[in-house]
């Protein structure tokens, strides 16, 4: 009888750990700004100044300015984000900051993250915003070691390991974001264009930036993980 027991915990067990693989959930509903708040440092004394994020035809948009992030209200770890996104006029940048933590730590404008970013022709790179990660060849990378930093004047870009993965200006672009314990990995339209380790920070809110351009996002998909994609 106590084998029949354990056997049907052991399962529940595992049942239980498969559901949390697959329960995804979309991380914005399609209809408003539920879940996120916005913070615009030209917002705060200003009430003529609107927010750069809306809501379009059932998707996100940053219109780029005033510059600003949208941020989670809630903390994550461990988890895989789908986004889907495209640059709909002209080319520019965004990015995504994961491990969110302190707002306006760097600048009075950027909460301390890491970003993971989404500038054309460079998407997948990482910026280091008062937290920091470790790369493969990280001087080929990120420059001179004794620049490197996470704030001021430092070298905080750690260059991705393809410039060749976006697809042409208007259409939609997949990007796929796993944090897992100090791991951050991503992979645009299938290509994996950063892994890193050490990452100061494992858990965190999610922003999406307005910095300059016009962003549309019609996934924002997040998933519970176990464990990583990428095997060490």
């Amino acid at each position: 009888m106590r084998s029949i027991c354990l056997s049907m915990a052991l399962a529940l067990l595992c049942a239980t750990g498969l559901r949390a693989e697959e329960e995804t959930v979309s991380l914005f509903n399609g209809k408003d700004l539920t879940g996120w708040h916005a913070d615009v440092p030209r917002m705060d004394n200003n009430a003529d100044v609107k927010s750069p994020f809306i809501v379009r035809d059932g998707m996100l948009v940053s219109l780029g300015t005033p510059p600003g992030h949208l941020i989670t209200d809630k903390v994550y770890k461990n988890y895989r984000l789908d986004i889907e996104y495209r640059f709909p006029g002209a080319p520019g940048n965004c990015g995504v900051l994961v491990h969110a933590s302190k707002p306006r730590a760097l600048y009075q404008m950027f909460p301390q993250s890491i970003e993971v970013q989404m500038l054309h022709e460079n998407a997948g790179d990482f910026w280091c915003i008062e937290e920091d990660i470790t790369v493969p060849d990280m001087e080929e990378r990120r420059g001179p070691k004794d620049r490197w930093g996470i704030n001021g004047d430092k070298l905080r870009r750690i260059r991705n390991l393809t410039d060749g993965s976006e697809k042409p200006l208007g259409e939609w672009n997949t990007m796929r974001i796993e944090c897992f314990g100090d791991r951050v990995d991503v992979w645009v339209n299938g290509d994996l264009v950063n892994s890193g380790h050490n990452a100061t920070a494992g858990s965190g809110q999610i922003a999406v930036q307005a910095e300059g351009s016009e962003v549309e996002f019609r996934k924002l998909l997040f998933t519970p993980i176990t464990e990583p994609s990428l095997k060490k």
